[in-house]
């Protein structure tokens, strides 16, 4: 093991930066180069790379974003892109890939292990949607920055005893929302994974609430369901109540990464390196009861997770 490509693809994620530091230095402790890959996948294709040394990821671990920068490459979901990804690779003289990303940079990971490159993958997507691990870099930032900004919300809307409707992040899970929703102490939360939760629901829930004395509400919904500004209208047409509607977007990716996404960044990126000093190929890296594993990276993209109606539930039950 003498050489190592890194990536970062797809979303962006607060932690990347510190997984990068943390890859560079475990390797360059084993006398292994780093080359790191600007835009991802797309930046493989077209051989756009930086040497990375210790001086280039100090000083990078408090900042968000990723300083690889980031695509999304249609590309590589063909059988021409892959094989030209492939040969890339080889020319650069990688012995291994390492990529950081959510399910579509593990999808490319996969394909590629699959002709022949040893590959290993580090979960970073602010959604927590990876069904194979506890923890992906980004969710705790995510999940924090959203929180700051309800309250804020929530501190206008009981000024005005208004309705406030949010948007947070998530496009096909729901964790964001139903954290941010616990944190903030929100009426209810409309997520992906639970669609008989609708607007008449919602306005029941809020006029039972009203009804105990409650004076505000705060609605939490996920990216993926929407319709945020007709729920708003809706709930104020119905009740009389004043609602307004926020869309946070992509206020959640940014911002400095919390505690926990620097030390399971760092921790991950590490256990990567050792996971390739070891002989391991076609892995990714994972959270499993508390501790780093690493799985097969088909393996891991097969499982399926339940999603936690248990704590979905507890929104409601706690609101009242």
């Amino acid at each position: 093991m003498k050489k190592i490509g890194l990536l970062t693809s797809g979303g962006d994620a607060p932690g990347m930066n510190s997984a990068i530091r943390s890859v560079v230095r475990a390797a360059l402790k084993e006398n292994i180069e780093v080359t790191g890959i600007l835009r991802g996948y797309e930046g493989l294709l077209s051989g756009d790379i930086i040497i990375l040394d210790a001086n280039s990821v100090s000083n990078i671990s408090n900042l968000g974003g990723t300083m690889l920068f980031s695509a999304r490459c249609e590309e590589m979901k063909t059988e021409k892109g892959l094989k030209r990804a492939f040969e890339m690779a080889k020319i650069l003289g990688f012995d291994a890939l390492i990529t950081i990303g959510g399910d579509g940079t593990l999808a490319g990971a996969k394909a590629l292990s699959e002709l022949g490159l040893n590959v290993v993958g580090i979960p970073g997507t602010i959604d927590l949607d990876l069904d194979c691990t506890e923890y992906t870099i980004g969710f705790d930032t995510a999940v924090n920055t959203g929180m700051e900004a309800l309250s804020k919300i929530r501190d206008t809307s009981s000024s005005h005893e208004r309705c406030s409707i949010v948007e947070v992040m998530g496009r096909h899970c729901g964790y964001i929302a139903v954290w941010c929703a616990i944190a903030s102490g929100a009426d209810d939360v409309i997520v992906p994974e639970v669609p008989e939760v609708d607007a008449d629901s919602v306005i029941r829930q809020i006029i039972h609430n009203r009804a105990k004395g409650k004076r505000h509400n705060l609605i939490v919904v996920a990216e993926g369901i929407g319709g945020v500004q007709a729920l708003a209208e809706r709930i104020e047409e119905t009740t009389g109540i004043v609602s307004r509607a926020t869309i946070l977007g992509h206020l959640q990716r940014g911002g400095a990464p919390s505690a926990l996404d620097r030390v399971h960044a760092s921790n991950m990126g590490a256990f990567a390196v050792e996971a390739l000093l070891q002989g391991q190929k076609s892995r990714v890296v994972v959270v499993r009861d508390g501790k780093y594993d690493h799985l097969d990276i088909g393996e891991a993209l097969a499982e399926k997770r339940v999603f936690d109606y248990e704590l979905f539930h507890k929104v409601r039950n706690l609101s009242l």
